[in-house]
């Protein structure tokens, strides 16, 4: 993913938008259950059998259950805080971040196993947000999508007071070249490494942190 979109997007009350001769007009907002269907013809087209280092993938294979999974879908956007859609004519991306709270009851043991860096400062889990899905419609990187999704809840928790927002990529069994190069250039700091087992394999993460001052800029 790289930003690609022509000019600078503002945040208004209807959402961050954005002109892209390739996108018409792209437009991000949070996600609604009406976009469940969507949302999920985003997520088989990168969520699937098929894991393409290259291209970016997610872990879980959203086509095995359509059905269950855009109920699933339906349901965050009515839970999640932070759940987004970028559209031009269609939903073309989405994004699903927790809040500490959150995310500690999905996984309550997130903290304790984790490898935390020696420099790392534990003060930084007291208060954040992690991302916890990001999607673009395969076909549909390199235009700027994953950064605005990004610059959409970068902007939310600024007037929340949240400053760490942590975001984790899998580097194996298959690595995800697409988002490694993604954290490099929204210029997430590596913080610690994760290991996972899922449906009998297990998964190496990379966890990483951004921290964002109080004006809403991120730091490196």
């Amino acid at each position: 993913m790289s930003s690609a979109i022509a000019g600078s997007p503002t945040i208004s009350p209807e959402g961050l938008v954005a002109r892209n001769p390739l996108t018409h007009r792209l437009k991000v907002r949070k996600a609604t259950p009406d976009d469940a269907h969507d949302i999920l013809r985003v997520a088989c087209s990168v969520g699937n059998s098929v894991q393409d280092p290259s291209m970016g993938f997610l872990l879980t294979n959203y086509a095995s259950d359509p059905l269950r999974y855009r109920r699933e879908f339906a349901r965050k956007a009515l839970e999640m805080d932070h759940f987004y859609v970028a559209e031009s004519k269609r939903v073309c991306g989405f994004l699903m971040a927790c809040g500490r709270d959150a995310w500690l009851e999905y996984y309550p043991d997130w903290q304790a196993r984790t490898h935390w860096h020696p420099e790392f400062d534990r003060r930084d889990l007291e208060k954040f947000v992690v991302v916890d899905r990001t999607a673009v419609m395969a076909g549909s990187t390199g235009q700027g999508i994953g950064s605005m999704l990004y610059e959409r809840l970068l902007g939310d928790i600024n007037l929340k007071g949240i400053e760490n927002v942590f975001a984790e990529t899998v580097i194996a069994p298959a690595p995800n070249y697409a988002s490694l190069e993604f954290r490099r250039k929204q210029k997430y700091r590596l913080v610690g490494v994760r290991y996972e087992g899922i449906e009998g394999t297990f998964y190496t993460s990379l966890v990483y942190m951004k921290k964002l001052p109080r004006n809403g800029r991120s730091q490196g």
